[in-house]
């Protein structure tokens, strides 16, 4: 053995007697034994360093280092083994830092790291927070690590003992604290603010903590959200009926939104029942014509329908006699088709006229029917042109039959007065129907539309310029058609006759014969059908046909209504006395 060189026992470096922990050879740093009988703390040794130092630096030529300079160790306690050479600590390899910079302390190679401190673990949801152990104190940097007292069963150190020295056990790991069970016997560690605080914690892990406020039941959370919805049931009600009228008011006042499109009935046949007025209408209106006559200083505007398929049109007598002679007549058709026209024959007594049109074909005449058949209350038709309206169509009813008026009169020896025996209707007519046709249910002509009565006046042709006040006269067909036969074979029409002279100015009830004629002959004309009866001057006659009449145009009427060689029965009251008489009518050329 080389005094002053230590001996490698077991790969570790002892000085003899020091029990000092030395540096390996591969530098790392071990634990020295304890002496026997000593309390045995541990100190680190510094790398690079013996405990003792050698024999040449220890001798007396040594200086000897004062108690209490700057890396001298402290001494040892009494009874300690430990040399004073053990105790000796080297200073830093560089000078202290003056302003005392981290890590904790002194500068220095020896300086251990900061300890890391870890996050306990975030418990689940709804689990108690463990107790976390209490964490071990650290000593402050650049002093020795505390020794912890030596056990029981700690073997001796290898240089008190002959004995090889026993490998250390490696101490038993302590058991890891279950969480949420904490030792019995282990003091209650302090709270640490990682109890209280988890930065790492979602929020949702948090336990949820009462505010004090009352918990409501599930039958009042039921009652409470039916409540609400009541409420908002409510309110949504009056808020919609807000809105409701606030569009309605807008709608009604502005007409609606966007465009109006109207509700119309569909596309349905054009036919009509035959005996409705738009059926009668419909068959008739093409047999119907417009007649624009102008003359002399004169022209005027009438109706007349279609009598045969030879162009014959029959109207009013005053329709036509504006054009006199050489006057010009036009025809205009329904579809707006026009011809000229001339006069056949004209009759001022029945205010009756026929022309015939040139230069057409196809026409269609209107059936004819009996006016002897019409009642009162019949519907009727009346076609016509009033003031120049062509093709308009009214309709009504009859009012009345057998009524007696008297048109015209306007020139000075009367030859202008027609006489007719007329039938009333309601059916409106105005100035323009002279001449057009009144039709009954079955569309066939029982009268020619001649007059009306006017408001201030009395009954005037139907060329006047009187409006329509529902009484309008027509002349029944079964005379219109006897005349118009009468014009077409002709030219001239027959008019039945008594043979007297009326005295037109009496006032009386009845018509009375005159004393005179009106050429200063007799007033019964010598063999004729009154002279044969035995009518004499200033007889009254007072019925035709057991029908009373109250005037000379009564009698005038009711003669006309007949034809030539018709029987006539006649009630007149001579000197008092009532008698009957019958004759047969003669015949006298019209105008």
């Amino acid at each position: 053995m080389n005094e002053g060189k230590p001996t490698t026992v077991g790969g570790v470096d002892d000085v003899a007697g020091s029990g000092a922990h030395t540096e390996a050879s591969d530098g790392d740093f071990e634990l020295r034994a304890p002496e026997s009988g000593s309390e045995g703390d541990f100190e680190l040794a510094r790398p690079g360093t013996s405990a003792t130092p050698p024999p040449e630096e220890t001798g007396a030529g040594a200086p000897a280092v004062p108690p209490g300079s700057a890396g001298e160790a402290p001494a040892a306690p009494p009874g300690s083994n430990v040399s004073a050479s053990a105790t000796e600590r080297p200073g830093p390899l560089h000078d202290p830092d003056p302003y005392s910079t981290p890590p904790y302390g002194e500068p220095g190679p020896w300086a251990p790291a900061p300890p890391v401190q870890h996050p306990a673990a975030t418990p689940a949801q709804g689990t108690a927070v463990p107790g976390t152990a209490v964490p071990t104190p650290q000593a402050p940097l650049g002093a020795s690590a505390p020794v912890p007292p030596p056990s029981a069963a700690q073997p001796p150190s290898p240089a008190l003992s002959d004995q090889a020295p026993e490998p250390i056990p490696a101490p038993t790991p302590a058991p890891a604290p279950v969480p949420g069970i904490q030792d019995p016997g282990a003091p209650e560690p302090p709270p640490t603010p990682w109890q209280n605080y988890d930065p790492w914690a979602p929020v949702a892990a948090a336990p949820l903590q009462q505010t004090g406020e009352a918990v409501l039941s599930t039958d009042q959370r039921r009652r409470r959200v039916r409540k609400a919805l009541a409420g908002a049931a409510v309110l949504l009600a009056l808020v919609a009926g807000g809105v409701g009228g606030a569009v309605g008011a807008y709608l009604e006042r502005n007409g609606g939104i966007g465009e109006v499109e109207l509700p119309q009935a569909g596309p349905e046949p054009a036919g009509r029942a035959p005996d409705s007025v738009a059926g009668i209408a419909a068959r008739a209106l093409p047999s119907v014509v417009t007649l624009h006559v102008s003359g002399a200083g004169a022209q005027g505007t009438g109706t007349g329908f279609v009598l045969d398929d030879r162009g014959h049109v029959l109207t009013n007598n005053h329709v036509v006699e504006p054009a006199g002679a050489d006057g010009e007549i036009t025809v205009t058709f329904h579809s707006g088709d026009t011809a000229k026209a001339t006069v056949v024959g004209r009759d001022s007594g029945y205010d009756l006229a026929v022309v015939k049109l040139s230069g057409v074909s196809g026409l269609k005449p209107l059936p004819l029917g009996n006016s002897e058949n019409v009642q009162v209350g019949d519907p009727v038709v009346a076609i016509g042109a009033p003031y120049e309206l062509e093709g308009t169509v009214t309709s009504g009813i009859i009012s009345a039959k057998e009524r007696p008026i008297t048109a015209g009169g306007e020139s000075e020896d009367g030859s202008d007065v027609s006489y007719v025996d007329a039938l009333q209707t309601d059916a409106p007519i105005n100035p323009g129907n002279s001449g057009g046709p009144l039709l009954d249910a079955r569309g066939r002509v029982v009268g020619i539309n001649s007059a009306i009565r006017s408001a201030g006046s009395g009954s005037v042709p139907d060329g006047g310029q009187a409006g329509s006040i529902g009484l309008g006269f027509a002349i029944p067909i079964n005379q219109g058609k006897r005349v118009a036969e009468e014009l077409i074979n002709t030219g001239r029409a027959t008019h039945p006759v008594i043979g007297i002279t009326l005295d037109m100015e009496y006032a009386g009830d009845g018509a009375r014969v005159g004393t005179k004629g009106n050429d200063g002959g007799p007033a019964v004309t010598v063999g004729g059908p009154g002279d044969k009866a035995g009518i004499k001057a200033g007889d009254v006659i007072t019925a035709v046909d057991g029908r009373r009449i109250h005037s000379g145009d009564e009698l005038i009427v009711k003669t006309r209504a007949h034809r030539p060689g018709d029987r006539l029965e006649l009630t007149l009251e001579r000197d008092g006395r009532e008698r009957t008489i019958s004759l047969v009518l003669g015949s006298s050329a019209g105008d």
